[in-house]
């Protein structure tokens, strides 16, 4: 039996769903006042104190639990991270209210395209974040958070959906994410804020989780196949041929 937090029915109406709606955007908010004031543990640790339900259930469930609430989890990290960038009062109000929709409108939501634009922000808001605050790690530290964060971005994917392989599917995202940040780790390049990596694996991934929804949909004919890739191969050529190979790389031995 698949038992997990994330599973559970959530209050749809009523004084629970308000309370619920409340308790979210003090999160947000309490997360921000903590950047605001410079105590960074703090937010960090209310992130992590949100899913204390995680643990409510029987120890054997408790890494089924965390892997569903993993993307929840990135997406909270990442809007801390994106908080202590920026030292705007403003601009960090404007990340909690994001932080806010997330929590309220975006997360809540069940259906497969809803699943998939969540997985899709975690791992791009995940990755971005990562490079932002962490560029001068380590590249065996950089490869492999790259590799959790896509590969649990690619199981809660695949959730929704009745896929056998699903681990299988994710193991091999995630690979992919590690091995392309392997190598163009090696020369950091940024476009404003965003690294080259994030930007690379977020239409990839956008595109492949396209193509797989429709063909589980039974709506991904040959020539909606050859237009995705199409797509998908052109921006990444552009990306890579006209990106700035000089003046704006971040060099790692």
């Amino acid at each position: 039996m698949k038992v997990s937090v994330s599973s559970r029915s959530r209050p749809k109406q009523g004084f629970a769903h308000y309370a619920h709606v409340l308790l979210n955007v003090l999160l947000a908010l309490l997360v921000y006042v903590f950047v605001q004031i410079g105590i960074v543990p703090l937010a960090i640790g209310m992130v992590l104190l949100s899913k204390w339900r995680m643990f409510a259930l029987r120890p054997r469930y408790w890494l089924l639990n965390l892997r569903s609430n993993a993307v929840d989890i990135i997406v909270g990290l990442s809007f801390v991270a994106f908080m202590l960038h920026t030292l705007s009062p403003g601009l960090r109000a404007l990340l909690a209210v994001a932080y806010a929709g997330w929590l309220v409108l975006l997360k809540p939501r069940s259906s497969a395209p809803m699943i998939g634009l969540q997985a899709l922000a975690g791992q791009a808001l995940g990755l971005w974040s990562l490079f932002l605050v962490w560029k001068d790690a380590p590249l065996v530290g950089l490869v492999f958070v790259v590799w959790l964060i896509s590969y649990l971005s690619a199981r809660h994917y695949f959730s929704t959906f009745d896929e056998m392989r699903a681990p299988m599917f994710a193991h091999v995202w995630g690979y992919f994410g590690a091995a392309l940040t392997w190598v163009l780790g090696r020369w950091l390049i940024f476009y404003g804020q965003i690294a080259q990596p994030t930007l690379i694996m977020t239409v990839l991934g956008f595109g492949m989780a396209s193509l797989y929804y429709l063909d589980h949909q039974g709506r991904l004919s040959s020539l909606v196949r050859r237009q995705f890739v199409f797509i998908m191969v052109a921006i990444v050529v552009v990306i890579l041929v006209f990106s700035g190979w000089g003046d704006v790389t971040i060099r790692r031995v």
